[in-house]
């Protein structure tokens, strides 16, 4: 454990796949409508490739191709390519297409995270920092009971992470410092970003956000501030 972390206040947290399981939410959604419409889908296929749409669609947007464009838009416009791509665009309504492009909404949270983030939040400021919209995050938090003191989402400063924005907006919109930040997440970009911009690092050991024993990036790094087997240890870790 790294020292110098008395003057953490605040606790940044990523959302998809950090707090909730995306992977499994969607495919599971996916499955049950193809078996009540009767369609021949891979969900598992199908939630891949959805996601795998996320960054290069938030990339066109950093890089000015298309206007600032919400998370929930991005992902319609990602779905609608999917629907013709497994040929099964004309079986939907354009009701079931909204529906199920709103999963991103109801994704369930990791079991430990609702327990863990009460723990966390018995010490420090909560809150995402996270590429989806508000309403997505805020439909999420209620459906997931996430116990979140604030949402800064990507539309809260019109940027994506990895853009300083991001880090650095969270840490001026709290009236803290930087180092007075610790970001959480599973991924490791997202901390190397964060912390290139000052704040500090915990990241947390995802094994199934990509399906079953299905993430091959789980060593614990020594330039991250904390190395956390879930938000259970991180809480232990922290002292909550």
């Amino acid at each position: 454990m790294a020292d110098q972390t008395s003057d953490i206040k605040a606790l940044t947290f990523d959302v998809f796949g950090t707090v909730v399981d995306w992977h499994g939410s969607v495919a599971r959604e996916v499955r049950a409508l193809a078996a009540e419409k009767g369609l021949r889908v891979n969900a598992v296929k199908f939630t891949k490739a959805w996601r795998a749409g996320y960054r290069p669609a938030m990339d066109r947007v950093r890089s000015g191709e298309l206007p600032w464009t919400l998370i929930d838009v991005l992902h319609r416009m990602i779905l609608d390519e999917l629907l013709v791509k497994f040929k099964i665009a004309d079986a939907l309504t354009e009701d079931e297409k909204a529906h199920l492009n709103r999963v991103w909404h109801r994704l369930k949270p990791w079991p430990d995270s609702p327990r863990g983030l009460k723990r966390l939040k018995q010490k420090f400021i909560m809150a995402t920092l996270s590429n989806g919209n508000t309403g997505l995050l805020v439909n999420m938090a209620k459906n997931g009971n996430l116990p979140w003191d604030c949402i800064f989402s990507s539309e809260t400063f019109h940027h994506f992470k990895p853009d300083p924005e991001m880090y650095l907006g969270a840490a001026d919109a709290l009236d803290l410092k930087p180092e007075e930040v610790m970001m959480v997440a599973s991924h490791k970009h997202d901390l190397r970003a964060a912390a290139k911009h000052g704040l500090k690092t915990a990241f947390i050991k995802r094994p199934h956000e990509y399906g079953r024993n299905n993430n091959p990036d789980l060593e614990s790094e020594p330039e991250f501030t904390y190395n956390a087997e879930s938000f259970l240890d991180l809480a232990d870790q922290l002292g909550t």
